[in-house]
């Protein structure tokens, strides 16, 4: 099982990642109402208010039952939630975990994603003793990988129709990173 008490937050020079709180319900719903955001990931774009505090709360309930879950990428210079990151999986026998992100439109091609990817990545290796940090994006999606290799993963391949999303079966590419290869 994935512990989360030991989690504590993540500070780079411009974002804290944090436990997201009910309280981020607004910001959370600014990012997740776009569905340029949407497009690519596996949730559906929120509609309301409600639907960010559903997804909240479902993420509330995996901090207390211990299972990975996303966090809140807040900037530091207002504290505003522009995103999120966490894992997806996490497999203690084998030291891997997968990490999943989202953004804010506005800020796309800012390098905040670079920055908490980094950052996650180094708490996995540095904290959680992983040997493997995966992650995978849609093929429509390259800006994506681009982030990943800027933080040292390589590209392993192309999983052909691996996931039905938003009404079709999509290809996925999929980076890792060893801790071999970690520059920490």
């Amino acid at each position: 099982m994935f512990r989360t008490d030991y989690f504590w937050p993540l500070e780079t020079e411009r974002l804290f990642i944090r436990r997201l709180e009910l309280g981020d319900a607004g910001d959370i719903y600014a990012v997740s109402s776009n569905c340029e955001v949407s497009r690519y990931v596996l949730w559906e774009t929120h509609r309301t208010l409600a639907d960010s505090k559903g997804f909240i709360r479902g993420i509330l309930h995996k901090y207390r039952v211990g299972d990975p879950a996303s966090w809140a990428i807040a900037l530091k210079a207002d504290g505003r939630v522009i995103g999120t990151i966490g894992f997806m999986w996490v497999s203690h026998e084998n030291a891997s975990a997968e990490v999943g992100y989202s953004i804010g439109v506005e800020h796309w091609n800012k390098g905040y994603m670079t920055e908490a990817l980094q950052a996650v990545i180094d708490y996995g290796f540095g904290e959680m003793r992983l040997n493997r940090i995966e992650a995978q994006h849609d093929v429509e999606n390259p800006a994506s990988g681009r982030v990943m290799l800027k933080c040292g993963m390589r590209e392993e391949g192309t999983l052909r129709q691996r996931l039905y999303n938003k009404g079709k079966f999509v290809d996925v590419a999929v980076y890792s990173i060893l801790r071999q290869e970690w520059r920490h």
